[in-house]
């Protein structure tokens, strides 16, 4: 892979999880009670849900401007792959089978930034502290 190639998977999967993220933070209230609503069928109990419904637009912030920022490339993937992982279980949890190919496409590009993370360019990972 050309380390161009890389900063485009990084920025584009960066982008996706920040905007996630960005859109969710000023209403944090209405889409975690969101969340409660439509697992309410599912045998996930309300007092997973909702702390989950809290955290996840964070976790996607931050994910995303770790991504955007070439920092912590590898440590990003890892975290962006456990969470696509999750959120994939619940969706299955709540038959929400129309969402699964988007969760799956955004689980490989986290795949493709853990792996080829060596390839990074244009990022803080690349700044040498000086001594």
């Amino acid at each position: 892979m050309k380390p161009l190639s890389f900063v485009f998977i990084r920025l584009g999967i960066g982008i996706s999880m920040f905007g996630h993220g960005l859109v969710r933070l000023p209403k944090l209230d209405t889409f975690s009670a969101g969340m409660v609503d439509n697992f309410s069928e599912s045998f996930i109990p309300d007092f997973m849900v909702l702390p989950f419904g809290f955290v996840l637009p964070f976790l996607e912030f931050l994910l995303g401007l770790m991504l955007l920022l070439g920092w912590k490339t590898r440590l990003a993937g890892i975290m962006g792959g456990i969470l696509m992982l999750i959120l994939m279980l619940g969706t299955s949890m709540i038959e929400n089978w129309s969402s699964l190919p988007s969760q799956m496409i955004h689980l490989l590009f986290f795949i493709l930034v853990y792996e080829f993370h060596h390839k990074n360019t244009l990022a803080l990972d690349n700044i040498s502290p000086k001594k």
